[in-house]
């Protein structure tokens, strides 16, 4: 009887254990969820820069690729650290003759790499891979954003069960494309955000709005989004963590200048 009796209340306890285990984790879920949002966003206060046109001075970035050129305006104010990482490595000449690594129909292109795999390591100055994420209220993952991709994350104990942490990017770079919304999902989209302009802008331009304020937003086209159709375009195969073309699609080079309306198709 006493056998029985024990295991009874060796059950119960396991049970008591288990539930409280559970309600831990949601509690942790729930919290996580709401320390992932790393910036305050003060819907009156965004500017959306990407929707103006580039003026005279603005820094700039002609990449050069085997399927077509892609131009588009920098913004070192908003992202001064992985604006400057990428000039510095364009103007190395560290992307001629890279390769486009990762290409998700519709979605988006990563490229910038020396190696057809995405394999980064042993690749460049390590300190090149770790450039502290920045986030901006003024820039989004609109259709023709151009972005860092992630590389890295530093998390805590605290960080694993609270959400958070400090994310890195490096060298590779990504055009983002746009993924097909229904009439449901734009409905919400808009009244996702207390700022309309924001909501109506993704559909207005297209783009990813579930990468906003996930990447870094250095740059956006406004000339070559053509190619950027077809850099999202490609037949690929999956090693596990990228979408390789099959192709061998490369990036020539690319060149770091200032916008001018009068020579901007003649940038050698």
């Amino acid at each position: 009887m006493k056998k029985y009796h024990s295991l009874f209340l060796f059950t119960i306890i396991t049970s008591v254990i288990l539930l409280g285990a559970t309600v831990v984790l949601l509690y942790f879920s729930a919290k996580r969820q709401q320390n992932d949002r790393y910036i305050t966003i003060d819907p009156d206060t965004i500017r959306l820069v990407q929707l103006e046109a580039p003026k005279e001075g603005d820094p700039i970035a002609v990449v050069e690729t085997t399927l077509g050129e892609v131009r588009f305006v920098l913004y070192p104010d908003r992202s001064p650290n992985a604006v400057g990482n990428f000039t510095e490595l364009a103007e190395s000449g560290w992307y001629d003759d890279t390769y486009v690594f990762d290409s998700r129909e519709g979605i988006y292109a990563s490229a910038g790499c020396k190696r057809k795999n995405g394999d980064i390591s042993g690749e460049a100055d390590s300190s090149r891979e770790r450039t502290e994420r920045e986030l901006s209220q003024d820039l989004w993952t609109f259709r023709g954003a151009v972005c860092m991709v992630n590389t890295a994350k530093d998390s805590s104990f605290k960080n694993k069960l609270m959400g958070g942490g400090t994310f890195y990017n490096g060298s590779c770079f990504m055009f983002i494309d746009e993924v097909e919304l229904d009439d449901e999902a734009k409905k919400e989209l808009l009244d996702a955000s207390d700022n309309k302009a924001l909501g109506q802008a993704f559909l207005d331009l297209g783009g990813v709005p579930n990468l906003s304020q996930q990447v870094t937003v250095i740059g956006q086209v406004y000339e070559g989004l053509d190619v950027i159709d077809k850099l999202t375009s490609l037949e690929t195969e999956n090693n596990g963590k990228y979408m390789i073309p099959k192709d061998d699609i490369r990036v020539l080079s690319v060149k770091i200048d200032t916008y001018s309306a009068e020579n901007n198709s003649d940038i050698k």
